[in-house]
């Protein structure tokens, strides 16, 4: 029991940083259909950044860690404006080749500016310890990760489901051109989109830092994870991608705790499985 336990737990935290880190992915891919493999850099490029805010400038971690988020959100923004919405109208296999080169281009920028290195992200008081939950400990930090991720959860849901920009992205998705008569800017609500993924990831590759160290290899390293929950899950669904990382976060974590030899296997086992099962994600409607 205690081993089972350890593995829930475990699971459950590895399985929220993957959907904090993939749920943006998920949006771009499923709902603004542009097929974006350089979305691991955005994470890196968060992670990176508030590393150097928190450890270098001395900022609070909460601080630091919101900063970190509004710069890649600034960053992605310029980026989509002037580089990627020229690619939302080209062929898969185009925004694939282009996404990829990019991807490359930022791990030699990561390289360039600050080294073959891990980069540690010092944790607050608060963060630190740990806290009684029912008869287990847990360290703080992991009770902080699945905490954020159930607020993401919430606030993306009621952001597509419950906001008028949520009915202009889904209705700009659906028939651009009947909502650009109707008066909403797509490109905004585009870029806006696009930002907000970024940002989403950035968040992920901060919380994730400890499971999922930051690296200037770090956008190709988990590129394969990402699209695994966001292919398992379902493109554009947010409650899919949650599922489909909490399944897969337990599954690849009870692999590694009972059969650590086999590597990653069952967790591309699971992935086949499911697939197999639901071609196009466990809850895309």
């Amino acid at each position: 029991m205690p081993q089972l336990s350890n593995i829930l737990i475990d699971g459950v935290v590895y399985g929220m940083v993957l959907f904090i880190i993939s749920v943006g992915l998920s949006v771009t891919m499923g709902l603004m259909r542009f097929i974006n493999l350089s979305h691991g850099a955005f994470a890196m490029a968060g992670g990176y950044a508030a590393a150097l805010l928190i450890r270098e400038q001395g900022l609070p971690f909460g601080a630091g860690v919101a900063l970190a988020m509004l710069i890649t959100m600034a960053l992605a923004a310029v980026l989509e404006t002037f580089v990627f919405r020229h690619l939302y109208k080209k062929s898969e296999l185009q925004q694939v080749l282009f996404t990829i080169g990019f991807t490359f281009v930022c791990i030699a920028t990561a390289n360039l500016l600050a080294g073959a290195y891990i980069q540690t992200l010092p944790l607050p008081e608060w963060m630190q310890g740990s806290v009684a939950v029912g008869a287990r400990t847990l360290p703080k930090q992991r009770v902080v990760v699945v905490a954020a991720g159930a607020l993401v959860v919430l606030l993306l849901w009621l952001l597509v489901a419950r906001t008028r920009f949520g009915i202009w992205l889904r209705a700009s998705v659906d028939n651009a051109g009947m909502s650009s008569s109707l008066g909403i800017n797509i490109r905004l609500v585009q870029c806006a989109t696009f930002a907000i993924g970024a940002g989403l990831a950035a968040l992920g590759g901060v919380l994730g830092a400890e499971l999922m160290p930051l690296e200037p290899f770090y956008p190709l390293k988990y590129l394969v994870l990402m699209l695994v929950v966001v292919t398992v899950g379902g493109l554009g669904s947010i409650s899919g991608t949650l599922c489909a990382a909490l399944f897969l976060g337990i599954i690849d974590t009870a692999s590694r705790y009972l059969a650590s030899d086999f590597g990653n296997l069952f967790f591309y086992a699971a992935m086949i499985l499911l697939l197999a099962v639901r071609p196009h994600g466990i809850l895309r409607r």
